[in-house]
């Protein structure tokens, strides 16, 4: 079972930080100008990121996870998980239609899961 999980944590665990890196780009700042700060000052920190996106996906289609589910399920989960991260880190308001987002994605994870 845990070859099975730990491949969908570090896709969505890698897409949280990847997030997380985005939303830290300054207003001002020139969308080309910060790609090419970011790619240059953290190749680091993204290769890791990029890296932990790839082997999470390899290693989950080895594991068994279906190609109509995986990406579904790895981006409902980490819309779920970024809705608390800007609440947390960002102080962004979690408003109904949030709410009602979130119930909605785990639900359809339930569906997409079902057998």
């Amino acid at each position: 079972m845990f070859n099975y999980i730990w491949p969908l944590l570090i896709i969505v665990f890698s897409n949280t930080l990847y997030q997380i890196c985005a939303k830290g780009i300054p207003v001002q700042m020139n969308t080309y100008a910060s790609m090419t700060v970011t790619y240059a000052v953290a190749t680091v920190v993204l290769g890791i990121v990029i890296t932990g996106l790839e082997i999470g996906f390899i290693f989950a289609y080895k594991a068994g996870w279906k190609v109509s589910t995986l990406a579904t399920l790895s981006n409902a989960l980490l819309a779920v998980i970024l809705v608390f991260v800007g609440r947390i880190g960002y102080h962004e308001a979690i408003s109904w239609s949030k709410i009602l987002g979130v119930a909605i994605c785990l639900v359809g994870l339930y569906f997409i899961n079902r057998k």
